[in-house]
């Protein structure tokens, strides 16, 4: 049983955790992700997955790609500046009594114009944790954030599809030829984030480059990897270069691309902080129901 339960509810995972005031008591997972669901799947994939969980009328706080318009029902954004979490989750309607669901809505930018869904769950879990924060967050991933903060509130953002284009090259374009599947060269990262880094306009000459290498040289696959990674994260920290610059940053992620984040911004005279993007959506989550619970 559980007083409560929090849902990070993503395109391809939903997990959720049995919570007892801010301790997780359970923990449960599946694939049946928001992009594998028609509208009227959602409620038996949660209900599969936290059944054994409720006793009477259960409140649920989700976060993630559950609320967008292709998801359960749309949470509509908030728009910046804003705090993370905004006071007025979206109730969904259920068949089931017993559950009494609210989504998390995202966050939007009109201008330069960008959107976050589940990123804001993270940077609430981690100004709960660090409540006198005044600075940048980064949340590297498929699709990173760089996130001015301050006062409690997102100020502004702007979003890189660095982790896209990895995947994209690394499986779908010529150089799948050339990058091994794991593995990694740290020379070979840090030489290929400076060259981007400080010539960015060099990226796509650079990405043949790797092919080439290969095909001459017979270079190694696993760094012609950590070149991909160095070449498309220093292009990133090229163009995210004002919000980083001089400020006090904090990484939200994975902790294998928080390390070579990290990496990267050390090398540049920074010192950030790192914490795990899963603890810091839990951590989120709690303090989205602590709000509800306020209001309530």
């Amino acid at each position: 049983m559980s007083a409560w339960i929090a849902v990070d509810w993503g395109t391809t995972q939903l997990r959720a955790w049995a919570m007892q005031g801010a301790e997780a008591v359970e923990h449960a997972s599946s694939r049946d992700g928001m992009g594998q669901l028609a509208p009227d799947g959602f409620e038996p994939a949660l209900l599969n997955l936290v059944e054994p969980w409720l006793s009477g009328r259960t409140r649920v706080v989700a976060c993630g790609m559950v609320g967008a318009r292709q998801g359960w029902i749309e949470a509509t954004y908030q728009a910046t500046p804003c705090a993370p979490v905004a006071d007025d989750p979206v109730q969904v309607p259920t068949r089931d009594a017993r559950l009494d669901v609210r989504i998390l809505r995202g966050v939007k930018q009109e201008q330069p114009a960008d959107v976050m869904r589940s990123e804001e769950t993270q940077i609430a879990g981690f100004l709960a944790g660090h409540p006198g924060f005044d600075g940048v967050l980064c949340l590297p991933g498929t699709h990173s954030k760089w996130v001015q903060v301050s006062a409690g509130e997102i100020v502004s953002f702007r979003t890189f599809m660095t982790g896209e284009m990895f995947a994209l090259l690394s499986t779908q374009s010529v150089l799948r030829h050339s990058v091994a599947a794991d593995g990694w060269d740290d020379a070979a990262f840090n030489e290929a984030l400076q060259e981007t880094l400080s010539k960015p306009e060099s990226l796509a000459t650079k990405l043949f480059a790797i092919r080439a290498r290969s095909l001459l040289q017979d270079a190694d696959a696993a760094a012609a990897r950590a070149q991909l990674s160095g070449l498309l994260i220093g292009a990133e920290l090229a163009a995210a270069r004002p919000y980083w610059l001089g400020q006090s940053v904090a990484l939200i992620g994975a902790p294998g691309l928080s390390r070579a984040y990290a990496a990267a911004l050390t090398a540049q005279g920074l010192d950030p902080v790192v914490e795990d993007g899963s603890a810091m959506t839990l951590a989120g989550l709690c303090a989205a129901y602590a709000q509800l619970s306020e209001t309530a």
